[in-house]
């Protein structure tokens, strides 16, 4: 008997719940009063931690749907068609990211707010597409261990090597590019470290494609995940300060000092082996959705909490006044709110699009005419500017 992994239903899962958790963590951590932000309180403390798993579960889901789909085709190099669609993805999440952080307002007022420059969750996503193909392009004909080795190096190097580049100011680049790199002007993800979690996600996609057909591929997956995941979590800490002693290396020593990143990838893991646990009962069609429709929810949870293009969220009115009373169950209206308004978008999103390209025709067929009506009229005022401005000249000759 072999298992069927043509669609990784878990791996929906995941990214629904990565994308709920992201919309109660953006409006509890924005709206909650900071009195009520008691690290000492267990309920806080809790939902704090959690709060930090969000982000690099989306990232290394992100990661792994993308090269997942990417490997299953027969094609390699650039006859691969994922790879253009994937370049396509990865501008156009880039575009998005800018857009959302677009005031319209104050482009009509010829400002653009420095917030529009910096880097967020969809632009480092976008990148890290952009290079995860890269990575595959430059392996694409070389032996089959090259794609897998370069993503797994990209994960260890950016993780290990964090505590020297974050100091780096990056202030030779313009602030536009150093804002990729660096957190210093205010962006809140940078492609480094944050490609590493999309990088282990490919990793992982290449592993269970090349065991699809393994009888005990769930069974092993969940054991090795579960393993690897909590000895990460629990003594990874104590395992780079083993390396400080025995190689004297300063480095190690700078990694446990605020090991978050392998910590993280610990809990990624944990997630990953629990959500194939329960893998049986997350086949359910509005779980698959919602899972499909993360960047309609992410788009349509920025504008109305932070007011892309007008200003007007959630977050201008209510920052940090809410009390937990009031934001818990806002949360939970906030996400039932996003995750609806997506998918209706989504089911209706051909009509849509179909209305706007109708509307886009109108107006291109309404401007031509309308040019087409206003040129005789702009060549007979150019003949009388021409002849006005000849009996000029001839006056003042």
């Amino acid at each position: 008997m072999q298992t069927s992994t043509s669609r990784l239903f878990f791996i929906d899962a995941i990214r629904a719940w990565a994308i709920l958790m992201m919309l109660q963590g953006h409006f509890i951590d924005g709206l909650l009063d900071p009195v009520f932000r008691d690290r000492e309180n267990m309920v806080f403390k809790t939902w704090l931690y959690f709060r930090g798993i969000t982000a690099p579960v989306f990232f290394t889901v992100s990661g792994f749907i993308f090269t997942y789909l990417l490997v299953r085709v027969p094609q390699v190099g650039f006859d691969n068609p994922r790879v253009k669609k994937g370049i396509r993805r990865g501008l156009q999440l880039l575009l998005i990211g800018y857009l959302l952080r677009t005031n319209i307002l104050g482009l009509l007022n010829g400002h653009i707010y420095g917030s529009f420059y910096l880097v967020d969750v969809l632009h480092c996503i976008g990148l890290s597409i952009l290079a995860i193909i890269g990575v595959y392009l430059f392996s694409s004909n070389r032996k089959k261990w090259v794609f897998p080795s370069l993503l797994l190096a990209i994960t260890v190097l950016l993780f290990l090597f964090e505590p020297i580049y974050k100091q780096w100011s990056f202030a030779f680049l313009p602030e536009m590019l150093a804002n990729y790199f660096t957190k210093a002007n205010g962006s809140v993800f940078t492609i480094i470290p944050w490609l590493g979690y999309a990088s282990i996600g490919g990793f992982l996609a290449l592993l269970f494609t090349r065991f699809k057909d393994f009888r005990y591929l769930y069974p092993t997956a969940i054991l090795l995940f579960g393993v690897i995941g909590l000895s990460l979590i629990n003594y990874s800490s104590a395992g780079f300060i083993s390396l400080f002693d025995i190689t004297g290396i300063d480095l190690f020593r700078m990694v446990q000092s605020n090991n978050y990143l392998f910590i993280r990838l610990g809990d990624v893991l944990v997630v990953f082996a629990l959500f194939m646990l329960a893998r049986k009962y997350l086949t359910h069609s509005t779980v698959l959705k919602v899972g499909a429709s993360t960047l309609s929810i992410y788009v349509i949870h920025f504008i109305f909490l932070y007011g892309s293009f007008t200003g007007m969220g959630l977050y201008r009115f209510f920052n940090h006044s809410l009390s937990p009373e009031v934001v818990i169950p806002g949360a939970v209206a906030f996400m039932l709110a996003c995750t609806y308004l997506a998918l209706k978008y989504n089911r209706h999103e051909a009509e849509i699009k179909l209305q706007l390209g109708v509307g886009l025709d109108y107006l291109k067929i309404t401007g031509v005419t309308f040019a087409q009506q206003l040129r005789p009229m702009i060549k007979e005022l150019s003949l009388k500017v021409k002849t006005i401005w000849q009996r000029f000249a001839r006056i003042n000759q």
